[in-house]
């Protein structure tokens, strides 16, 4: 009774919090089969509310959002608000067996969250296998009423979610490929806003198009929603002005070419200024180290007002391994000092971490022909640290960090790679212990508002790759990047102290290194992973458990009534040999 009058007393306290300082917005999302056609075919997709991409939430800085998710389709789910802080409420980050078990079919979940310290575009998506390839849309957060972005005021706002398409049922493209352990998935196209466009077959009315008045300036709220592939975007003749990556304003960036590695946003100003006509936008992939891909274009069409018809003028794309332009466009960008919402960076740091992210190999298990090198399964790893999800544990790891359960996860995981070598040195011979990591669920422990500072460092174990690195729960500041070793001696010059740009998702260079910071002010339990799907599931992930502040209001609340259940087997409560009634609440 005590933990449900807490639980109610918390939610109404949301809510009150909400209704006396802005607005609440509230959504349904019916998540569900649907039939689309698609590349010549009719396919079988799960979907939001039966649209491709599914609904675009907009709410203001300051807002309250409900959104009751209903699970009609034959598999779990969880919805993940990607980059949303979740400050004290991460029960709603919606990450699969991390802060909650996965909605069952036939069930539902109440997400419930306020949005503060937010502007620009976000997203949500699917956090089960690879049903975010078509479980995703744009989550839009405008200035609170009566005040205005910190650039003019554009005659229209356009969302662009760029994604890709896989001819199958993705769940069961997913599973084969965890099997056998073969590279990546290759997707057969790429979309914008869900429709392929006049490159590919069948596909000559599935194109997307904008119009536009000549004179006038828009705004694109782009989204990367493509579960493996890093993209450029271009539009013919026209520049744009990137005005916000990761709803986090920056510095005005004058650019012909648009990079987003999985996972990332960005608000984008143009204009329409060129000669009366019809031009393409398009995306195509970068990719460095893997040695297939969907090296295919996507494109819609920007129509000036009165345009006569005529052949869209198409821009030139740049190379799929051109790492100058992405590296360019990454290391260019700035925050606006003094911008709505704009975080100085921390100076003193306490915690110092240096993190390989790579790939690897596992072991092919009994009866199964893999399909990786030397008849291998294709792995990933943190400082040699595969992650293996707790499903089997019965709880998610944020229950278990509530309740003080054990046998869920271990709070270990290494502040530097336990075994040292040249990281980005191709010809280096790898030991058994690199290759082949250790399977564990492990999570590094972090005092509350304690400031840390991370180096990701690629490593050339099977490739060099660009590793989109995403940490849930937080934005971070991205010091410094290059290529190579990471060395803190030489490299350290390179800090941006002053206007470093604010994001919440990094894309680590192929061969190279990032190095971010961040407050840990935010409790609970926090997913840090790449943004490639398939390096997710094989386990380039770790968790990051943060300890509550010294009140209640800078703890984390009690779970919600109608958070979804696991089985519980196989878990001992820490204090259960301490008090009689320690499980009472569970």
């Amino acid at each position: 009774m005590k933990f449900l009058l807490f639980s109610l007393a918390w939610t109404f306290g949301l809510l009150a919090c909400c209704f006396t300082s802005a607005s609440t917005v509230e959504y349904t999302f019916n998540v569900q089969n649907m039939n689309i056609q698609r590349l010549c075919n009719e396919h079988v997709i799960v979907a939001v509310n039966r649209s491709l991409p599914g609904p675009t939430i907009e709410v203001r800085e300051g807002d309250a959002v409900i959104v009751h998710v209903f699970n009609q389709s034959p598999y779990n789910i969880t919805i993940h608000w990607h980059g949303l802080f979740q400050r004290f409420s991460a029960w709603a980050d919606g990450t699969e067996y991390i802060t909650q078990c996965p909605i069952l079919p036939g069930n539902s979940y109440t997400y419930k969250f306020n949005v503060t310290g937010q502007e620009g575009t976000l997203w949500w998506h699917a956090h089960a296998f690879d049903l975010q390839a078509t479980v995703y849309g744009a989550f839009i957060i405008r200035p609170r009423l009566g005040q205005s972005y910190p650039f003019p005021q554009p005659y229209d706002e356009v969302p662009i979610v760029l994604g890709d398409w896989f001819n199958g049922n993705v769940v069961d493209i997913d599973i084969e490929a965890l099997h056998v352990g073969h590279g990546p998935n290759l997707s057969n196209a790429y979309t914008i806003n869900g429709l392929p466009g006049d490159l590919y077959n069948c596909s000559q009315n599935q194109t997307f198009k904008i119009n536009v008045t000549q004179g006038k300036t828009y705004l694109l709220q782009m989204v990367n929603a493509a579960i493996d592939n890093h993209l450029f975007f271009k539009l013919a003749n026209h520049t744009f002005t990137v005005v916000a990556v990761d709803a986090s304003y920056t510095a005005p960036y004058l650019t012909e070419v648009i990079f987003l590695a999985p996972g990332q946003s960005a608000d984008v100003l143009f204009t329409a200024n060129q000669v009366v006509g019809s031009y393409y936008m398009a995306a195509s992939p970068y990719s460095i180290g893997v040695p297939k891909l969907d090296n295919t274009t996507t494109r819609g069409i920007v129509v000036y007002e009165n345009a006569t018809i005529s052949k869209p003028v198409m821009p030139k794309l740049p190379a799929f391994n051109d790492t100058l332009t992405a590296f360019t466009f990454c290391s260019n960008i700035t925050s606006l000092v003094g911008a709505p919402h704009w975080v100085p960076v921390p100076e003193n740091v306490d915690e110092h971490m240096l993190i390989t992210v790579g790939l690897g190999l596992d072991g092919c298990p009994k009866n199964v022909s893999c399909e990786g090198p030397n008849k291998n399964k294709f792995s990933a790893s943190m400082n040699n640290q595969s992650f293996v999800f707790p499903k089997a544990r019965g709880y998610s790891t944020l229950e278990a960090f509530f309740y003080n359960l054990s046998g869920v996860y271990t709070a270990n995981f290494p502040d530097y790679p336990p075994n040292l070598f040249d990281f980005t040195n191709y010809s280096l011979l790898i030991d058994y212990k690199v290759m082949f990591a250790r399977k564990s669920t492990m999570t590094k422990k972090l005092k509350f508002n304690s400031t840390v500072e991370i180096v990701f460092q690629d490593t050339a174990l099977i490739h060099v790759i660009n590793h989109p690195m995403h940490i849930h729960g937080y934005s971070f500041h991205v010091l410094a990047q290059g290529f190579g070793n990471f060395n803190y001696a030489t490299d350290k010059t390179k800090y941006n102290l002053i206007n470093p740009q604010f994001r919440n998702t990094i894309a680590v260079p192929a061969g190279g290194w990032a190095v971010i910071r961040f407050q840990a002010n935010n409790p609970g339990i926090w997913f840090v992973h790449c943004h490639v799907d398939e390096h997710m599931e094989w386990g380039l992930d770790m968790a990051l458990e943060v300890e509550n502040g010294p009140t209640p209001s800078t703890s984390v609340p009690p779970p919600p009534p109608d958070l979804p259940k696991c089985n519980r087997i196989g878990i001992v409560h820490k204090s259960m040999f301490e008090t009689n009634n320690a499980t009472s609440f569970l």
